[in-house]
């Protein structure tokens, strides 16, 4: 199970999630449903959203079997 960390980095660097969306071209809804752990992204938008949180890609997540 992969435990996403996307929220509370967005909100360390004072992002809403509509800013998140247009700083990382990932639709805003897509972002709501990430971090209500609704979904699993695919590395592609992990990457993504890493790059516009400026933060390592592995810092948005924690992966526990």
């Amino acid at each position: 199970m992969i435990e996403l960390y996307i929220k509370e980095k967005r909100l360390e660097k004072n992002l809403t999630q509509k800013q998140l969306s247009e700083l990382s071209g990932v639709s805003e809804s897509y972002i709501g449903d990430l971090e209500r752990n609704e979904k699993e992204p695919t590395i592609s938008i992990l990457c993504k959203i890493a790059k516009a949180l400026d933060v390592k890609t592995e810092e948005l997540y924690k992966y526990e079997e």
